[in-house]
Formats: C-alpha cells, sequence, structure tokens
C-alpha cells in the first residue's frame, strides 16, 4: 500500500514498483491524480486516505499489509501513517530524511512497535540506506577496532536537483534540535555543529554534521563504536546558514513555527518536480571511513548511484518487494541491514543501481 501515490516521490515509487512486478494499492488524498497515475500504471487499485482524516488510513491497515509512505514533510504529516502501522502490526517503510522524525521512530515507536509485532524501516532512500550500507561494509573490513565511523553523502551534478517538497522540508526544520553519537551514546547536538572534507569525484568537497539513521544502526552492527558522524554535502548551504542559532532558537516553538511559514513561502511557485535535465546528470556519492582509537583509517567504501529521486524510489521498491515475499528479521525500529542482512542488502542496492568502488 502506497501512501502519498499522486505526490513526485510517490510517482516515481509507483511506478518503480510496477516496474518490479508489484501492484500496490494507491493511497492518498487527490482522487483525480491517483486515478490518473493508476490508469497510467496499468489499472492499479486506489482508495482515499488523508491524514487530516487519521480513521481513512488508520481503519485501511491490517497486520499483513506493507505500507509504503512518501507523505512529508514527515515531521509534519508522517505520524499518522506510521501510527496506523503500528497499531495494526503492519510493516513499514518510508522515505524521511528528517531527524527528528527518524529519531522518534527509533525512540519513541520503535519499542511500541516491538509490543504489536511492527515492523519500521524510516529513512529508505537515497541518503541513508547507502550510508548504512558504506558503514556496515567499512566496519566488517576494519575489524574490531573500529571505534569510529565517518560517513559522508554528497550529489554531484548540476542545476535544480531537489524537488519543491525536499526543499520545503530543508527549510522547515532549520531549526529543530539535531543529534550525535558520542561516547558510545545518543547526545543532543544542532546540525552543522561539525565539518569535514571527503575526496569525492577528483575533489574535496565539504559536508555538515547531521543527524541520520546511520547514528542507530551503524552501533548495532558494532557496539564498541564510541562516535558516528554523519555529514552532508549538496543541502550543507542550508544547514550552514542556520547552524550558528539553531542551538539559541531551535527548542523556542514560535521559531520552529516561523520557520515552516518560511519554507511555505519560499516554495510556494517552485515547480513540484526537479529539471529533468539536471537530474540526468546526477550522481549521489556516499563515502565511509572506519577509524581505531589513535585516528587512523582502518577501512574506506565508497559508493556510486544515479540521481536521488530514483534511488529513493527502487529502494523503496526493492524494500517493499523483499517484506511482501521474505518478511523483515525481527520487529520494532530496524535498519536496512538488521531488516534484510548485509549480503541481501548488498544485492538490492545492486539492483537499484548502487555501485560498490571500493
Amino acid at each position: 500500500m502506497l501512501f502519498g501515490a499522486s505526490g513526485y516521490t510517490g510517482g516515481r515509487v509507483a511506478a518503480a514498483m510496477v516496474a518490479r512486478g508489484l501492484r500496490p494499492v494507491l493511497m492518498g488524498r487527490d482522487d483525480a491524480k491517483l486515478a490518473a497515475l493508476a490508469e497510467r500504471l496499468g489499472g492499479l487499485d486506489t482508495t482515499y486516505a488523508d491524514v487530516a482524516d487519521r480513521t481513512s488510513l488508520m481503519e485501511q491497515i491490517r497486520a499483513d499489509d506493507v505500507l509504503v509512505s512518501t507523505v512529508g514533510p514527515f515531521h509534519k504529516l508522517g505520524w499518522v501513517a506510521i501510527r496506523a502501522a503500528v497499531d495494526a502490526g503492519a510493516t513499514y517503510l518510508d522515505s524521511a530524511a528528517e531527524a527528528p522524525f527518524i529519531r522518534s521512530v527509533y525512540e519513541w515507536f520503535g519499542p511500541e512497535a516491538e509490543g504489536t509485532g511492527a515492523a519500521l524501516l524510516t529513512a529508505f532512500g537515497h541518503h541513508h540506506v547507502p550510508g548504512v550500507l558504506a558503514g556496515a561494509l567499512a566496519l566488517r573490513d576494519a575489524g574490531p577496532a573500529a571505534t569510529r565511523v565517518d560517513v559522508g553523502s554528497f550529489v554531484t551534478g548540476r542545476g535544480r536537483l531537489i524537488s519543491r517538497g525536499t526543499l520545503h522540508t530543508l527549510l522547515g526544520i532549520a531549526f529543530e534540535p539535531g543529534y550525535a553519537f558520542r561516547r558510545g551514546g545518543l547526545r543532543d547536538e544542532p546540525a552543522g555543529t561539525r565539518r569535514r572534507t571527503f575526496a569525492v569525484d577528483g575533489r574535496q568537497r565539504p559536508g555538515l554534521s547531521v543527524g541520520a539513521s546511520e547514528q542507530f544502526a551503524l552501533p548495532r552492527l558494532a557496539p564498541q563504536l564510541q562516535a558516528v558522524d554523519v555529514y552532508l554535502g549538496r543541502a550543507a548551504g542550508v544547514v550552514g546558514a542556520t547552524s550558528g542559532i539553531t542551538s539559541l532558537v531551535g527548542r523556542v516553538r514560535t521559531a520552529r513555527t516561523a520557520a515552516w511559514i518560511l519554507a511555505d513561502y519560499a516554495t510556494r511557485r517552485m515547480p513540484a518536480a526537479p529539471a529533468g535535465a539536471a537530474l540526468a546528470g546526477a550522481t549521489v556519492h556516499v563515502v565511509a571511513e572506519a577509524f581505531d582509537a589513535a585516528g587512523t583509517v582502518l577501512a574506506r567504501t565508497r559508493l556510486r548511484a544515479p540521481e536521488a529521486y530514483g534511488l529513493t524510489a527502487d529502494l523503496l521498491a526493492w524494500g517493499a518487494g523483499r517484506v511482501a515475499e521474505h518478511g523483515v528479521a525481527g520487529v520494532g525500529a530496524l535498519d536496512a541491514v538488521a531488516a534484510f542482512g548485509l549480503d541481501e542488502l548488498e544485492k538490492g542496492a545492486a539492483e537499484a543501481g548502487i555501485v560498490v568502488e571500493g
């Protein structure tokens, strides 16, 4: 069941699912858009669901369903879908990339999902799944001496490479609190607190620290880790512009509300989809480095993949199909490695166009 199918990302996920032989039920609030998409993709079933009408979604989800949500910003609109999945004991995947939402899934919804038998795979998109995969591969190569992992995520290319929804989310969560993994545990920390460069595509590219799913996933694989840092490249300008004042205003509700108002205003005239020609020339790069206690690099993994939105669509389609056919390993909040195992994730990532370069 695909919730948010009438949006830009949802439409691409629906097409990727059909390309894999899946027949998702398209869910959303715009009947006309859903009908047009369903017809274009070969006559899929559709049903009404809206975050403003909780029962419209909650009454339809059952324990054997696989619910995929692309309804964002998740920090504002994502709660109804995940609540429905937890209550039903269903399997849930989403395309979220927002640190506060990801943290809530792991710390808040995850323990409750363990009790209902639900499996929650948040952040199953272009930024976090490759980051978890790269980090896991680097840790595998580094062995038990690894005490720190750095992951950098970058998008190269020219032109308008992000959608209206992505920019809206980046602006809206600018003053939301962030986090880091330090001294073996999660710590509150504003986005952009740390900066470093990575060698990507023949040049040094800057990244700023952000909260991500890797801070939850990688310590599960290597409990000896003392630090996990995730750096974001392409959106670093938004992160950097706000990082100096986030710690001062991030907990002030009026400032955080104002950020969403600004996001609404700044993006209202922007086209919903990124520029097609720009996307065609874009590439996702992910670098993971594992260090020992002395700061020596023990292992480095580089991944390369096609443009971000197509990659997210293919990953969600693969994940949903894999769950429908084989289920997942475990319940509660799961990362991609915990849900499928590293070997299967490598295979799925390759199907989605992710190339391991070393």
